[in-house]
């Protein structure tokens, strides 16, 4: 029951000099107890995956967009190549459907048909009219006649058949053929895009410059979609976390510097006021007190101006600056 006694009254002791600062010990602005807090940034991969590669360790410095970690993408990388061909394939075939149905030596070869169609044709039109004279004078019957004849319309016909084939050799495809040929682009397009940001993702980068904390997988291991690989600290995320009596509110406000003092650390830190709690809450559990702890306090953080000489969980001592401007 003494050690019991004695730890209360410690306790006691404690509370009543974390609000009453130092005023029993030195002269001076009072002092409040606060600790250092952060906003760590857990960093993870959106799929799941077998973790390749790690690039980072805990401690470690990085900066935005050094690699931290790369999952095995060999699954992705074959649906981004797939996606890629079928996306060939069907650019080709609005390519082959806007130009020529045929290739230009496939119609140079009907070309060509068609000069000898022609020259067939210039012939079986002379001989006709050789044989319709003849036929006249009395040289020639009419069968002869007529076979001419015949001749000629089949060459006639010939060289208008390679000339139609010609024609539509060098037309291209019709209007809703291309227009559903492009429509089916589109789709390829759209796959490659997503199979291209599942690949990518599979990479993942430093958002922010900061401190590796914590490395919660190694390579090899699997790692669930949506769970952290990495947790970073950006320096710009610590903050320091006190609690002021009611009475004191009026002297502080947003943007207000402060001092900081703690075991081992510089002379002359100093920290800002970035928030103040609207609401009032009871005395922190580890400053309670049989005097104190019917009091309201309010929360108050502060951005440190060199976070780099804090670490997370440390006690510190807050002082608050005349009007923000002397410690400025």
């Amino acid at each position: 029951m003494k050690k019991v006694a004695v730890a209360l009254l410690a306790l006691v002791g404690l509370g009543a000099w974390g609000w009453t600062g130092w005023s029993g010990r030195e002269k001076g602005p009072p002092r409040y107890q606060g600790w250092v807090e952060a906003d760590t940034i857990f960093i993870g991969a959106e799929d799941t995956g077998r973790l390749a590669t790690l690039a980072v360790s805990e401690g470690q410095q990085v900066k935005a967009g050094d690699l931290l970690f790369v999952l095995d993408s060999r699954t992705q990388a074959a649906d981004l190549q797939a996606a890629k061909q079928a996306l060939d394939e069907a650019s080709s075939k609005v390519e082959r459907l806007q130009a020529a149905q045929q290739r230009p030596e496939e119609i140079a070869i009907l070309e060509a048909t068609l000069q000898r169609a022609q020259a067939s044709l210039e012939f079986a039109r002379q001989e006709l009219t050789r044989t319709q004279e003849l036929v006249r004078k009395g040289f020639a019957t009419q069968s002869r006649a007529d076979q001419a004849q015949s001749t000629f319309d089949q060459a006639k016909a010939a060289a208008e058949e390679v000339q139609r084939q010609i024609v539509a050799a060098r037309l291209g495809g019709r209007r809703e053929d291309l227009d559903a040929a492009r429509f089916v682009v589109g789709q390829a397009e759209a796959r490659v895009a997503s199979a291209r940001a599942r690949f990518d993702r599979l990479t993942v980068a430093a958002p922010q410059a900061g401190r590796v904390q914590e490395v919660y997988y190694r390579a090899g291991e699997i790692v669930p979609n949506m769970r952290p690989v990495v947790a970073i600290l950006p320096p710009a995320n610590m903050k320091v976390r006190f609690f002021l009596p009611q009475a004191v509110l009026p002297s502080v406000q947003v943007g207000q510097a402060v001092a900081l003092t703690c075991d081992g650390c510089p002379a002359g830190l100093a920290a800002e006021i970035i928030t103040i709690a609207q609401e009032a809450e009871f005395t922190p559990p580890v400053i309670y007190s049989l005097e104190e702890r019917q009091k309201l306090v309010y929360r108050v953080e502060a951005r440190p101006r060199t976070p780099e000489a804090l670490r997370v969980g440390q006690p510190v001592e807050v002082r608050l600056g005349g009007g923000g401007d002397a410690l400025r």
